[in-house]
């Protein structure tokens, strides 16, 4: 099992709670990670003012200021290589991540996501959405994913998931703040397991091996 410190590119949209969570991560004595920058594709996200209370660079790229995506793709790219990156974390970014940054970082790009997937799940289900389907369906139980992300929204294999319990008087504010709690710890421990190189994959399945004692 081998032990390396990562470079973690995080990606944000807004106002960056999950960033914030990642960031306070890092700043422990002796962290398995550091955060390199902050990436967003809005220019009023609250991640950008994160990152500059830190002096972490940050930068702005939306798909639509380009002329195609592989030009989008190619800027991103070139940035992640300038500030170093070797992994990113999607930290509410709302953004889907083209197939030429996900190719060379295959295995290494993970998304936290406000529910139980596969359930609530896919394109449109994002933020208090997810969470007025789930108080809409009646579900008694909801919860948080971290998965590695793939092509498609919300199919890549699952890392960590937590429940988290629904109940029937909840309305979708209540049952956001409950899983964004699940979230700010998870993310960050998803990203000290990668950290840690004891994160395996076979097929779909993710296997977390035990830490290690000296």
């Amino acid at each position: 099992m081998t032990r390396s410190r990562l470079s973690v590119a995080v990606f944000a949209s807004g106002r960056g709670s999950n960033f914030k969570a990642i960031l306070d991560h890092a700043d422990k004595p002796d962290p398995d990670f550091r955060v390199v920058c902050c990436i967003s594709d809005r220019r009023n996200a609250g991640a950008l003012d994160l990152a500059a209370e830190r002096n972490l660079p940050a930068v702005v790229l939306h798909p639509r200021d380009f002329a195609t995506e592989e030009d989008y793709s190619r800027i991103l790219l070139e940035k992640l290589r300038a500030y170093g990156a070797d992994f990113i974390a999607l930290a509410g970014f709302l953004k889907k991540i083209p197939t030429h940054v996900i190719e060379p970082f295959k295995g290494r790009i993970v998304n936290v996501h406000p529910s139980l997937l596969p359930a609530f799940g896919g394109p449109g289900m994002y933020g208090r959405r997810v969470h007025e389907a789930v108080v809409e369906y009646g579900v008694h139980w909801t919860g948080a994913t971290v998965h590695v992300v793939e092509d498609a929204y919300d199919t890549g294999p699952v890392v960590l998931q937590e429940a988290v319990p629904v109940f029937p008087e909840d309305d979708p504010d209540e049952v956001a703040a409950r899983v964004l709690a699940v979230e700010h710890r998870l993310l960050p421990e998803a990203l000290r397991l990668f950290a840690q190189g004891r994160i395996s994959f076979e097929g779909r399945r993710v296997r977390i091996a035990a830490a290690h004692t000296r």
